[in-house]
């Protein structure tokens, strides 16, 4: 069974940067796609970034964030990042790190298997 924490979510101003982390444990980890989705009380969650296994494959972001954003993984520490960038306010969201025993990338979220509880972030401006 995988578990996965993530930490690093907080406050800050508009932008401002944050950095998320998700630990894994269980599994193999380094097989895994891993995504980032967010979501708001009021939304369904939604694909922020998604990362494959496979070097010669580049990550995958959503519009909203391409440019702001980078996914990364390091398979030695079973951990996936988020960098955030000039972050705005309609970033605040709680966000949710995601693996998935699947070949290609994916934004959608029912195609991954595991998720972490989530962690919030709140952009104030």
């Amino acid at each position: 069974q995988v578990q996965l924490v993530e930490s690093g979510g907080g406050s800050v101003q508009a932008g401002g940067s944050l950095r998320l982390s998700c630990a894994a444990s269980g599994g193999t980890f380094s097989h895994y796609v891993l995504g980032w989705f967010r979501q708001t009380p009021r939304a369904e969650r939604e694909f922020v970034a998604t990362i494959t296994w496979r070097s010669s494959e580049s990550p995958d972001y959503a519009d909203s964030v391409k440019g702001r954003f980078t996914i990364s993984r390091d398979n030695a520490k079973n951990t996936v990042y988020l960098q955030m960038n000039s972050l705005k306010p309609e970033d605040t969201a709680v966000y949710y790190c995601a693996a998935a025993t699947r070949w290609g990338a994916s934004s959608n979220p029912d195609h991954y298997n595991y998720w972490g509880q989530g962690a919030q972030v709140t952009v104030s401006s």
